[in-house]
């Protein structure tokens, strides 16, 4: 079995130094310790390779899938490609969306090379994976499209009302609703927020985005968030950041069922479940919608309002023009419609 790990790099690295009979004592030591720091070093960006959603996505998928093993008798370690793509049958049936199953497949893949094996795909000479991907992609491409909906700023006006009481959960749930439409944020990076990625300033507050989906190397992304006048995001803000304190940590905290804090981030499911909640409580359905809806919302209610692709994509941070472009077309179906002066 081939070992890729950096430590058995750095123990034949060390034994050849150490049995290099010209180096003296006092040499072989300055040399080890040094080569030591490398490989330390190259372990610790080796870890940064990926940002820390996607390898707490991935460390969930390969949790998933060895489950799914266990249940079933099968080695997930080192796993044949068609236990893989059997697998991914399951994920299919189980109605899960062609980019997730893609994802599991990468998390299966990244699993294998943390622990120095070669990954399924590339021991796959049937492509028995590659085939069983494909044919779930084009199966669910044929169907009709189950993007959730967009909320609107007067839906989620009502949702946040919703949101009564000056309870902490309350005060904290107002903020996620508005910030997460204002900065047309995913809920991920909802999550992924720190105390120390927010800035006030007199039009409104930056957000320092560290990490998100379109910035996996970290670059880092300031996004301008306006006071408003409607869905005031900075003033639910701030009276969240008064409950929650000025220490160190994630910006939103997951809190107790007695209502009281505690020191960890909340989960991007979580943000999906506020949504439906309060969805539900405005006479929604909340199966139409989700985290995502309201990052969709902020594209909608700009396009409708006239906003530039150029303004829209500097807050959304989309890469490809194309994604935004669809957003436009949906909010101009009707304007200057072809038939609107014989119909």
């Amino acid at each position: 079995m081939a070992d890729g790990s950096e430590d058995s790099t750095a123990s034949g690295a060390l034994i050849a130094l150490n049995s290099t009979a010209a180096a003296s004592p006092p040499e072989i030591a300055a040399s080890s310790r040094m080569l030591g720091d490398e490989v330390a070093a190259a372990r610790n960006y080796r870890a940064q390779a990926k940002a820390a959603n996607t390898v707490r996505a991935y460390t969930s998928d390969w949790a998933q899938f060895e489950s799914w093993c266990d249940e079933r008798k099968i080695d997930p370690l080192p796993a044949r490609p068609e236990a893989v793509a059997t697998y991914l049958a399951a994920l299919a049936l189980a109605g899960r969306a062609d980019s997730t199953i893609g994802r599991h497949v990468a998390a299966i893949g990244w699993k294998h090379r943390q622990d120095g094996l070669v990954a399924p795909v590339q021991r796959d000479d049937r492509m028995v994976i590659a085939d069983t991907l494909a044919g779930i992609r084009r199966e669910q491409r044929a169907r009709p499209s189950a993007r959730k909906a967009a909320l609107t700023a007067s839906e989620l006006t009502a949702m946040i009302a919703a949101a009564d009481g000056e309870g902490t959960r309350s005060i904290r749930d107002r903020a996620i609703l508005a910030l997460g439409l204002a900065a047309a944020l995913r809920r991920s990076e909802l999550v992924a927020l720190e105390l120390r990625d927010v800035k006030l300033v007199d039009k409104g507050l930056k957000l320092m985005l560290r990490h998100s989906k379109t910035d996996q190397e970290g670059e880092g992304q300031v996004i301008a968030v306006p006071s408003g006048k409607t869905l005031r995001p900075v003033e639910r803000l701030k009276a969240w950041l008064a409950v929650r304190g000025s220490s160190a940590g994630p910006l939103f905290y997951q809190i107790d069922p007695q209502g009281r804090l505690t020191d960890k981030p909340m989960s991007d499911r979580s943000i999906a479940r506020l949504i439906q909640k309060y969805a539900g409580r405005v006479g929604l359905d909340p199966g139409t919608v989700a985290g995502h809806s309201l990052r969709a919302g902020f594209l909608t209610e700009a396009s409708r309002t006239g906003a530039t692709i150029a303004k829209m994509q500097e807050v959304s941070r989309h890469k490809k023009v194309e994604v935004l472009l669809g957003y436009v077309r949906s909010v101009e179906l009707f304007d200057d419609h072809a038939g609107k002066g014989f119909l």
